[in-house]
């Protein structure tokens, strides 16, 4: 067989001076192989217990509530689903794409990374490992496999990024940044989500402290499936609509919040499948906080301020019916409120930004625009919010990441994505340059981040200007 661009295809790259490089394409995992790897590993009665797994639903898959999931990859278009698990009719197709390269993400492995069952998950993870090392050992030119890294504890996926890393070597790895837990210490019955960051149960520096050192980017490509209000068991796109970014956002706060990326400054972070329109939310809500619940001025909302004489002189000449009626309780309401703020004060730290690391908006700016990137899809038009610093505060831009998301049911034809993404050229949103930081400068940057040689040997490797390797 051959595979031929389409005049669409072929017109758009000949507008193009850079490789386009796919930040989030996946694979569909040939289960049958990845047991047989597991079964090695761990033996039957394991492997029996991954069958079952793979056989639930999704929910219970990732740890929380049933939530229903149904026909979530390529089938009637035959082509597709073969070509996302044969790697080399992949390889051949790419050209037809529009793609230079591609990094592919886990399909089955996204769930195994959120299973509650231990020896499941990391049986799981490093039988898919194995599997994606082995099953594009002879594609990496064009195609780098993702490593799954299960973090319910540090420990856990330090082993596995060593492993994957240091085994077999595998470059770009993906995590999930919410983790089902039950138990906090003021509710020991109480399940409750882990990000990783602010109030996790673990410390997870020595994850983050490993990933500088083996150079690898942590990605994130948690599922919000099953947790908050997405846990219909009759309708999949009311889960659906909106998990990832809502599972991404949730670590990505609270990575900030517990000071990781100031810990961690030259280490960079990418968010995956949820768009970048609640990242430039969450970079707005960041820096209007910090403005007006800084160390320095949030004191002023507390009780412990208020001027009791006047509030009394005011209630006198304005006070009427029913508040007019308290008489002396309503003054006595404030001064109760009063000795309370103080002791709250007394007691408590105001710095809700001191764990962060944060002390001015220049901090916030520095780690959403330099050590983060957001995975977008192709046919999101959203994606231009983030080249847009008519909206975003401090004229920032965001480092939008295209994603063609091939081999999930959200790409139809895989031949049509490009063109979806040239759309935002097209309509006006994006020019060339910013297309350019699209489809390859941000990419680029994210993986180069911990290890500028990261392309190195790959088809893209001549073509990618030294200056975008540079570690920045």
């Amino acid at each position: 067989m051959t595979f031929v661009a389409s005049d669409e295809v072929a017109a758009i790259r000949a507008q193009l001076n850079h490789p386009v490089i796919d930040g989030d394409g996946h694979v569909v995992e040939a289960i049958p192989a990845v047991f047989d790897i597991a079964r090695e590993l761990a033996g039957p009665e394991v492997v029996k217990r991954l069958q079952r797994f793979n056989r639930a639903r999704f929910g219970d898959n990732v740890g929380f509530a049933g939530a229903k999931t149904f026909h979530g990859l390529p089938a009637e278009n035959t082509l597709d689903r073969m070509t996302v698990m044969l790697p080399n009719l992949l390889r051949a197709r790419l050209d037809e794409f529009g793609i230079d390269f591609g990094l592919l993400y886990p399909s089955f492995g996204l769930t195994v990374m959120g299973f509650p069952d231990d020896e499941l998950r990391q049986v799981g993870a490093r039988a898919l490992n194995i599997y994606y090392a082995q099953t594009f050992a002879e594609v990496r030119d064009r195609l780098e496999p993702v490593a799954v890294i299960p973090t319910f504890t540090p420990d856990e996926a330090v082993a596995e990024l060593n492993f994957a890393v240091k085994e077999l070597g595998l470059k770009a790895v993906v995590m999930t940044g919410v983790v089902p837990r039950v138990g906090r210490p003021d509710e020991p019955s109480r399940p409750w989500v882990d990000t990783l960051g602010h109030g996790s149960q673990y410390d997870y520096d020595p994850l983050w402290r490993a990933c500088g050192e083996l150079g690898v980017t942590p990605a994130f490509h948690g599922i919000g499936y099953g947790w908050g209000s997405r846990v219909s068991a009759t309708n999949y796109v009311h889960n659906h609509i909106g998990n990832f970014a809502a599972a991404q956002e949730a670590v990505c706060r609270s990575l900030i919040m517990g000071g990781v990326p100031r810990r961690f400054p030259d280490l960079h972070f990418t968010f995956l499948e949820g768009g970048v329109a609640w990242g430039a939310q969450l970079y707005a809500d960041f820096l209007g906080h910090f403005d007006k619940r800084n160390v320095g001025v949030v004191g002023s909302y507390s009780e412990a301020r208020l001027d009791l004489a006047l509030a009394e002189d005011l209630y006198s000449h304005w006070a009427s019916g029913p508040i007019k009626a308290m008489g002396d309780r309503f003054i006595e309401s404030l001064r109760r409120a009063q000795l309370a703020g103080r002791e709250y004060d007394e007691q408590n730290s105001l710095d809700d930004f001191a764990e962060a690391g944060i002390t001015g908006p220049d901090d916030i700016v520095d780690i959403f625009t330099r050590q983060f990137s957001f995975g977008c899809e192709a046919d999101d038009p959203m994606n231009a919010l983030a080249f847009d610093n008519r909206f975003l505060p401090r004229g920032a831009r965001l480092n939008a990441v295209f994603a063609s998301d091939i081999g999930h049911w959200d790409v139809p034809d895989m031949r049509g994505v490009l063109a979806e993404a040239w759309e935002l050229v097209e309509h006006g949103h994006l020019n060339v340059e910013e297309f350019a930081d699209f489809t390859c400068n941000n990419v680029v940057r994210a993986m180069t981040a911990t290890n500028p040689h990261f392309f190195d040997g790959t088809a893209v490797s001549a073509s990618i200007p030294s200056t975008r390797v540079q570690k920045e």
